[in-house]
């Protein structure tokens, strides 16, 4: 089965261009596991994701199946062999 990791466009440059990364999965696996499987290839991007602990960056935001990863169990938030893993780029301003 297939989970896919869709990437905002600020970060498909990142990832030669890809709006989604497919990761197959025969059970459910954590976050952590499903991007460092999808971001693999692409050091950069992972590093633009997660921090130097392996944590969610605090400009990003990760949500599995519509729920956010911050609110759940973070980087340990079960993902699904079908499940859709958004990263999305936190918005602000003042």
């Amino acid at each position: 089965m297939t989970a896919r990791v869709v990437l905002p466009g600020l970060l498909r440059d990142l990832a030669e261009g890809a709006a989604e990364l497919p990761v197959e999965l025969e059970e459910p696996a954590t976050l952590a596991e499903v991007l460092d499987a999808a971001f693999g290839p692409w050091p950069i991007l992972a590093s633009r994701v997660r921090d130097e602990r392996g944590e969610i960056r605090r400009h990003v935001n990760v949500f599995v199946d519509g729920e956010d990863a911050k609110r759940a169990e973070g980087v340990h938030t079960p993902v699904g062999p079908q499940a859709t893993v958004h990263v999305i780029n936190a918005v602000s301003g003042g």
